[in-house]
């Protein structure tokens, strides 16, 4: 087996483009468990560990940038605030030691159908930057994931990073073990509720044999928003409207019976899932909703019609 450890984005493109059986080292978090385990036998492995731009972030235009190889461990700061719903997943990979090495980008690579990472990449908008000596090409993330363990990919292409909408509103990840921490998960649920565009996302986990969006559901929940006029109200969501919410979430699932779990309670656990994170997340948005209202009055502007004042 060839190592070949390239010193820039160039010659790590080429070396992908001359060689496409090779598999890309970063973390290996992963990888290294798949040698070990005598699960891969690639013609060679490309390390991309001294490529200093896959390690770097930024923010532009309300979308950032994540390079492949930036680590889950970057999320407790200023990123956490921006992607909180990755941020969410982050927390919940593996042991600190492993939050160090692995990335989101890595994450992507793997494409389990149990990768943490890709609920709140699927409901917060995700697109995958995926480049090669042809060129740079855009893929989103629900057209990623091609099958279990299998991604978009032309065989030449590697992940230069990831673009992640910066959150306009509550974002909630959840998932299920056998037990709470360095766990793979059973089952997971990641939401996004967009209070500018008024709009609800999901995206599913370990629930079918790629990462999925429960779409039916997403509609039905932003129709319930908008003829109550909830966004905007803050009122209570009508228990009728949550049930149905995550019984649509559990019907979204395409689960199969493994050593983790039966296909009957992954999808009830999604179920219970979707239930509670939009509980979660819609107390947080009529917390922020109370705030604002309660900021604007303090500065002077008269309460709109129907609601109470602040104390």
């Amino acid at each position: 087996m060839e190592f070949l450890r390239p010193d820039s984005w160039d010659e790590a493109l080429a070396a992908k483009s001359a060689l496409p059986g090779a598999l890309p080292l970063a973390g290996g978090t992963d990888v290294m468990v798949a040698l070990n385990a005598g699960r891969a036998s690639p013609e060679a492995l490309l390390d991309l560990s001294r490529l200093a731009e896959l390690r770097t972030w930024e923010e532009r235009g309300g979308t950032v940038r994540l390079g492949a190889t930036v680590p889950y461990a970057a999320f407790t700061g200023r990123l956490g605030g921006l992607l909180p719903g990755l941020a969410m997943a982050a927390r919940t990979v593996g042991s600190p030691q492993i939050r160090s090495r692995g990335s989101v980008g890595g994450n992507l690579g793997t494409a389990s159908p149990a990768g943490d990472a890709h609920p709140p990449l699927l409901a917060a908008g995700a697109v995958v930057e995926a480049a090669s000596v042809r060129g740079t090409r855009l893929i989103p993330a629900e057209e990623f994931y091609t099958g279990p363990k299998a991604n978009a990919l032309a065989d030449d292409e590697l992940i230069r990073a990831v673009r992640v909408p910066v959150a306009r509103g509550p974002q909630l990840f959840a998932k299920t073990g056998t037990r709470n921490a360095m766990v793979i998960a059973v089952c997971s649920f990641a939401l996004a509720l967009d209070t500018r565009a008024r709009a609800v996302r999901t995206g599913l986990g370990s629930a079918a044999p790629t990462p999925l969006r429960a779409r039916r559901a997403e509609e039905f929940l932003t129709a319930v928003l908008h003829e109550e006029g909830l966004w905007d109200s803050g009122g209570p969501l009508p228990p009728s409207a949550v049930r149905r919410f995550a019984e649509l979430a559990a019907a979204a699932c395409r689960p199969v019976d493994d050593v983790r779990g039966t296909a009957r309670y992954r999808a009830h656990a999604v179920g219970v899932l979707a239930r509670r994170t939009l509980a979660w997340a819609w107390e947080t948005h009529r917390r922020e909703l109370r705030t604002r209202r309660c900021q604007s009055q303090a500065a002077g502007e008269p309460a709109a019609e129907g609601v109470r004042p602040c104390a």
